[in-house]
């Protein structure tokens, strides 16, 4: 270009893609998240780990097991999908557990790239509550006096 002007590279809309959307009894890895989501065009990685915490409305846990629809798997796609198209993400990656978790194992693992933290921030935060809101997974805790009680299944 003459005259010693700068070239600005056409970024297009954000890619919102979805890396990973899954429900698996597998171990979760919130780093593997965060690497799925890397993108150049991503100022911002925003990441979320739901764990098994050790009490309950003043109860001890000791563990908690989730168990799955079968159409879970399309219904965390789903959601995934949707905040791509609604938010401007560059990536979405979300993952849930199901079967039996001790205290501090990972259930909901979730990343999100965009150009700028708020993006990436307001993005995470409604996936969370999306996946928390329609996914078809129902817990039964386990609490530490030998009791088990099944938790928002309605």
């Amino acid at each position: 270009m003459s005259g010693g002007g700068t070239v600005r590279p056409d970024l297009g809309d954000p890619v919102r893609e979805v890396v990973l959307a899954q429900v698996t009894d597998e171990s979760l890895d919130l780093a593997l998240h965060l690497q799925r989501v890397g993108a150049g065009r991503a100022g911002a990685v925003v990441a979320f780990a739901g764990t098994v915490r050790n009490h309950d409305d003043g109860r001890a846990v000791r563990a908690i097991t989730y168990v799955a629809h079968p159409a879970a798997g399309e219904v965390i796609a789903r959601v995934a999908a949707g905040i791509a198209e609604r938010f401007p993400v560059a990536r979405v990656a979300v993952s849930h557990r199901v079967g039996r978790l001790d205290v501090g194992e990972c259930a909901l693992a979730v990343a999100v790239s965009a150009a700028h933290r708020r993006e990436a921030f307001d993005a995470a935060s409604e996936l969370v509550e999306e996946v928390k809101r329609v996914l078809p997974v129902w817990k039964r805790q386990h609490f530490s006096d030998g009791t088990e009680e099944w938790v928002a299944c309605t």
